[in-house]
């Protein structure tokens, strides 16, 4: 009876490949999507929030940059009577003023046009610094001093670019902002305007007049987010297209360049309003802009993403934690619920590879009462039951086997007994009476080792065999050809399968000498070599072609079975017999690693190799 032996929990990777599955498909379709599903949200939360905010700071922008254009445009205004009165046109003509300048005079003593002039001008409220170059003789006059600064000759100022912008105006005004002219208009943060004065009558360019307003008029437009700067956290810029910062509502970056912002479209007509999101100061923030009226300017606004994303932090820290929780709590279904179901599975997944491997011996643990043991039991019992009938299939095989070899053997019997009976016939009608009796002596011995029941015999039984085949060939054939048998003593005793010698030599003898007329020769050599002897037997007969050659290659039954009744109806001495029946010997007894080769050419002879096992009595055979 075979023994049973329960299955082991051996093997971590087949064990947990289910398991692997398992904790694979709910992070693929639960964690995954969820993850995905937070991802998206985000994005679309976050996009919605930039969308808002970027409305929002548009609305903020467009007040501002209206607020900033009302500052300028009072001034333009102020500038418009101003340089539209005959005080400033007396003042350009009048030599009085060739040596002074217009503040270091007595107030008492002006006349009604210089009051005019100076109440004009010089003290408005936002007015900070003013003068006039004359276009005529380069005069400079200062309508208001400023300490520590020098107006800059008017030969320089004629080589500035600037100056042709102001021409090209024809006496409208232009703003330069703080640091885009230092040479001109100093290096405090203060906005100056720049226009042609025009003679009202000719409307011919008289003099050009340069006036700065002071830095409160900008700085009370964003007062209020200054001080609620906490609350907003957002920052202003104005900034020119070559990215320089005109003004910053903090304070920190006045005079310094943004190269991320320098746009020289804005000289050609950029875009109202644009916002995007990017990094500004290595910050992610939301960057706003807003052209402003007339001048290549950009007002700006910068609010780090983190003061807008506030919210969805928090969202994503509550996200976080349900997806912890989920998870978590998965894992403990999997490991509670899930543990049983996949160890039994992949139990019996590994029980059914032994089986296949063809280890029948083995059962998977039988526990419990639900699907999964049923399911334990009906294997076990489907292998038992396979088990059993692979037995009994194996004893029919052997049975087959066994009757396959008697068979083969029986072919050979009538063979020989017909072949030799009729020479001893022959002889005995020619009174041979002493060649009768040599010829009845070698069939005697024939017959006691084909007539032995045992399969396996010594070598050195087999060749006596083989010899008494060949003297009584010898008789028949008229010593036709000779034969040498080499064979070493220490090869002797070891087994072989009977009769396998002589139906090689036999076919050897039938096509090797057929039509020779010289006197053959046949030599048998047995050698080992490691673990297999190798039986060469050579002749040099005729040799065969190769259609004769082909009939004895392993083939299929089918077509041995067609090539064997060709032969018996063209030669029936022959049927039955040959390399096919010992080659079919050997596969049945030995296996597909041993067996027979042929080698032949016409008029070359024939060399035929067999191999057998190499063991002795009581040896096991591989």
């Amino acid at each position: 009876m075979t023994p049973v032996r329960p299955v082991g929990r051996s093997g971590w990777e087949t064990r947990m490949s289910l398991r692997v599955k398992l904790f694979t498909a709910f992070f693929a379709f639960i964690i995954v999507p969820l993850v995905l599903l937070g991802i998206l949200a985000y994005y679309f939360v976050a996009d919605t929030i930039e969308k808002k905010y970027s409305q929002q700071a548009e609305i903020t922008l467009r007040a501002l940059s209206q607020n900033i254009d009302f500052v300028f445009r009072e001034m333009d205004k102020v500038t418009d009577s101003t340089i539209a009165s005959s005080a400033v046109q007396d003042v350009l003509r009048s030599p009085v003023y060739s040596s002074e300048d217009v503040d270091a005079i007595k107030y008492l003593e002006l006349n009604e046009t210089q009051r005019n002039f100076r109440e004009l001008l010089v003290n408005h409220p936002s007015v900070s610094y003013a003068f006039m170059y004359n276009l005529d003789n380069g005069r400079i006059v200062r309508i208001y001093s400023k300490e520590s600064f020098d107006a800059l000759p008017f030969e320089a100022f004629r080589e500035q670019p600037i100056y042709e912008a102001v021409i090209a105006r024809n006496g409208l005004p232009k703003w330069v902002g703080p640091y885009e002219h230092p040479q001109l208009t100093g290096y405090e943060p203060v906005f100056t305007q720049i226009r042609v004065v025009k003679d009202i009558g000719t409307l011919r360019n008289e003099g050009m007049l340069l006036v700065q307003i002071k830095n409160s008029a900008i700085e009370g437009v964003f007062r209020y987010f200054s001080f609620n700067e906490d609350v907003y956290d957002t920052r202003y810029y104005m900034i020119n297209a070559d990215g320089l910062v005109l003004y910053d509502s903090s304070g920190t970056r006045n005079g310094s360049v943004l190269d991320d912002f320098a746009d020289e479209t804005d000289r050609a007509g950029a875009s109202l309003y644009r916002s995007e999101r990017l990094a500004f100061e290595g910050v992610d923030s939301v960057v706003s802009s807003i052209r402003l009226k007339d001048e290549d300017w950009r007002l700006l606004s910068v609010t780090p993403w983190r003061s807008l994303s506030s919210e969805i932090t928090s969202y994503l820290r509550w996200i976080a934690v349900i997806m912890a929780v989920s998870l978590v709590s998965a894992l403990l279904f999997l490991a509670v619920f899930i543990h049983r179901i996949a160890g039994t599975i992949v139990r019996i997944v590994r029980f059914m590879r032994f089986v296949e491997r063809g280890d029948l011996g083995l059962r998977v643990d039988e526990t419990g009462n639900d699907e999964l043991a049923l399911l334990s039991r009906g294997l076990n019992s489907l292998i038992a039951r396979v088990n059993e009938l692979l037995g009994r299939v194996k004893q029919e095989q052997e049975r087959k086997t066994k009757a396959e070899m008697r068979v083969l053997q029986a072919q050979i019997k009538p063979h020989f007994l017909f072949n030799t009976l009729e020479s001893i016939n022959a002889l005995a009608v020619q009174n041979e009476g002493r060649k009768v009796s040599q010829m009845v002596l070698r069939l005697a011995n024939m017959l006691r080792i084909s007539f032995q029941d045992r399969e396996d015999i010594p070598i050195r039984r087999e060749i006596e065999h083989l010899k008494s085949y060949l003297d009584i060939q010898r008789y028949r054939f008229a010593d036709r050809f000779e034969y040498d048998i080499e064979a070493p003593e220490e090869l002797m005793e070891l087994l072989i399968q009977k009769l396998t010698l002589q139906p090689l030599v036999e076919n050897c003898i039938q096509h090797a000498f057929d039509g020779l007329k010289r006197q053959g020769r046949i030599r048998v050599k047995l050698a080992a070599e490691e673990d297999r002897v190798a039986i060469t037997i050579e002749d040099d007969g005729v040799g065969m072609p190769n259609e004769t050659l082909a009939r004895f290659a392993y083939m299929a039954a089918e077509e041995e079975a067609a090539i064997a009744a060709a032969d018996e109806v063209a030669n029936p001495e022959r049927r039955g017999l040959g390399l096919r029946s010992v080659a079919d010997r050997m596969r049945i007894q030995y296996g597909r690693r041993y067996g027979l080769f042929v080698c032949s050419g016409v008029g070359e002879g024939t060399i035929i190799r067999c191999y057998i096992p190499k063991y002795g009595p009581g040896e096991g055979r591989t």
